[in-house]
């Protein structure tokens, strides 16, 4: 009886095992900081270990949701609980457990306020997992906002020197999004006949009965309503993406987090933009998808050129101008990566369209481990200025061929993972656009360009006299890259386990749009 209670309702453990981890540490006593860090770790390693038998325990042949769980919880209003996955989101599923596991080890040199940190840690892995398994757009946007808290407070308190300017600039700009999707959710909750935010009821041809209307005074048509709706539910989630011009608040907030949140930041919280457009707005207003698409296409190169060029400015800059920071240059990287699943998603093929998600999925692994990277190495020199290294490679070998692991996948060399996705963008989107799809291309000459020479910076040549007794990556460091670098190893020569998760549903979305 416990066994199957368990697998009837295995989303519902997955989001709300860090919540009960959450009230465990509660009655834990502060001054027990290992304590606390254990028991954190145990609860993060429960809801990974359910999200392995969701897995495992997926139909890969089947194109709609799976372990849907509907509970009524405000009828007056017919709003429900109601929470499922496909393809599309049990990848991020994993992905969030996984990296939320690992950075829970990452956290263990959080010395002051430990009790605090990890109850806000656990807040936003509950927060992140409830938007992928969301399936009623009310739950939906309370699991979005929720996020906000917990996010706001882990840069804002254990941060970097700015870290209360990042940490209000993050929370802004994302509450501005968050408005914008507001307006939008209570239009399609009105102009929904019968009223509902079931997403998948919101999608069905015909529920959806928007009417000429008057807006200040701006007669619109349905078509331009429509319209209006998807560029507000646009804007919304590309802050998150987030995509030029809404980019502005990342280098801040990945410089100032403390290691374990930018891995949070870049690995999960940068894809629930993309996962909003492709769960929301493509299906519910796929014409309007299609009429934005070259848009899309356009803004995913901006994205790819842009981030690539700001990147390489972190080593061609002083610090003084705002440049030669490790950690900015991947922070610009991941807009850099981004781009290519703004383009895969814009291209309406099935190469372009598993690409674009397959991207998602490899960005958080490679990002993951180069933010976890620089924080094992500034832990011990209290730095990230690009000159201020130099010849580490003699000095530290094995942390120097997992930085170069890293960097080579994160730069889309053939055999590790990020080429897949990238080579599967590109053959999606040269068919549809293949101009933007050759200019395109140049973020990969950008890319290794910074990349190489960043490695030269820090690893080669003479070794810096200040970094003789620089200690090798320890045990707890390497538990947390090990299991990444495995996977970025393996998704390069065999990428089906994570192609097969999402085919079926991602052709399902692709067939609706196709059609529209």
């Amino acid at each position: 009886m416990t066994l199957n209670f368990i697998t009837e309702h295995l989303l519902t453990w997955i989001v709300f095992l860090p919540v009960v981890g959450m009230a465990a540490i509660l009655f834990l006593p502060k001054d027990k900081p290992n304590l606390i860090r254990w028991t954190s770790a145990f609860f993060t390693s429960l809801s990974f270990l359910v999200s392995l038998q969701l897995c495992w325990s997926f139909n890969r042949e089947e194109a709609g949701l799976q372990f849907v769980e509907k509970l009524s919880w405000i009828p007056t209003f017919n709003i429900y609980y109601t929470v499922g996955c496909d393809g599309l989101s049990i990848t991020m599923i994993l992905l969030t457990t996984l990296l939320s596991f690992l950075c829970i080890f990452a956290s263990w040199g959080i010395k002051e306020g430990v009790k605090g940190y990890f109850l806000m840690f656990l807040l936003l892995e509950a927060g992140m997992l409830g938007v992928f398994v969301s399936l009623d757009f009310f739950l939906f946007y309370i699991f979005w906002e929720l996020m906000l808290l917990p996010m706001y407070f882990l840069i804002g308190i254990w941060g970097g020197p700015k870290k209360e300017y990042a940490a209000i600039k993050f929370f802004l700009y994302t509450l501005f999004g968050s408005v914008l999707i507001l307006v939008v959710m209570l239009s399609f909750y009105f102009y929904s006949e019968p009223h509902t935010f079931d997403l998948i009821e919101l999608a069905r041809p015909g529920v959806l009965k928007v009417r000429d209307l008057n807006i200040f005074g701006i007669a619109l048509s349905i078509a331009d309503f429509k319209k209006v709706l998807f560029i507000l539910l646009f804007i919304g989630f590309a802050i998150k993406v987030p995509i030029f011009p809404f980019h502005t608040w990342l280098p801040l907030a990945h410089v100032e987090a403390p290691t374990p949140i930018s891995v949070i930041l870049a690995g999960v919280l940068l894809k629930m933009g993309a996962y909003g457009l492709l769960r929301i707005s493509f299906p519910i207003l796929p014409q309007e998808t299609y009429w934005f698409s070259y848009t899309l296409a356009l803004l995913g190169l901006i994205n790819i050129i842009y981030g690539a060029f700001c990147a390489m400015a972190q080593i061609t800059l002083s610090q003084e101008k705002g440049g030669n920071d490790w950690k900015k240059l991947i922070a610009y990287s991941s807009i850099n990566h981004m781009g290519y699943v703004l383009l895969g998603m814009a291209v309406f093929t099935t190469e372009g369209i598993n690409g674009a998600v397959f991207q998602m999925f490899n960005h958080g692994l490679t990002t993951a481990m180069l933010f976890l990277l620089v924080g094992i190495v500034y832990d011990r020199v209290h730095h990230r200025r690009l000159d201020g290294f130099g010849g580490l490679g003699v000095q530290v070998p094995i942390y120097t061929g997992i930085v170069a692991l890293a960097s080579f996948a994160s730069l889309g060399l053939p055999g590790l993972s990020s080429f897949i996705s990238e080579a599967l963008v590109f053959l999606g989107s040269f068919k549809v656009y293949p101009s933007i799809t050759i200019l395109a291309t140049l973020g990969i000459v950008i890319n290794a360009a910074f990349f190489l020479w960043a490695l030269q910076k820090i690893f080669l040549g003479p070794l810096n006299p200040q970094y003789k007794s620089l200690a090798e990556v320890n045990f707890r460091e390497l538990f947390t890259l090990v299991p990444l670098s495995v996977l970025i190893l393996l998704f390069g020569v065999y990428p089906m386990p994570v192609l097969n998760l999402m085919k079926a549903s991602l052709d399902k979305i692709l067939t609706l749009l196709q059609a529209a």
